[in-house]
């Protein structure tokens, strides 16, 4: 019995399971929603219009795409 090979009894440590995707999606939205607010903030006490929500907008997408990389390459690497 000792010489039978033993079959995996749960999913393997390396790769994404389902908690991990929902940290990913999490993280998206959230620096979406981060840069939202900031940029709200700041046309609010500069007195501008939507141009710096815009830009906390796309700040957001780009943090945001940028851990959402950072973390997939640490799961499969």
């Amino acid at each position: 019995m000792a010489d039978e090979p033993t079959e995996p009894t749960g999913p393997s440590e390396q790769g994404l399971r389902g908690r991990d995707l929902i940290g990913l999606g999490g993280l998206l939205a959230g620096a979406v929603v981060v840069g939202t607010v900031l940029g709200i903030v700041v046309d609010d006490a500069a007195d501008t219009s939507p141009v710096f929500t815009m830009v906390g907008v796309f700040a957001g997408m780009v943090a945001g795409g940028l851990g959402f990389w950072a973390r997939v390459r640490q799961a499969i690497g």
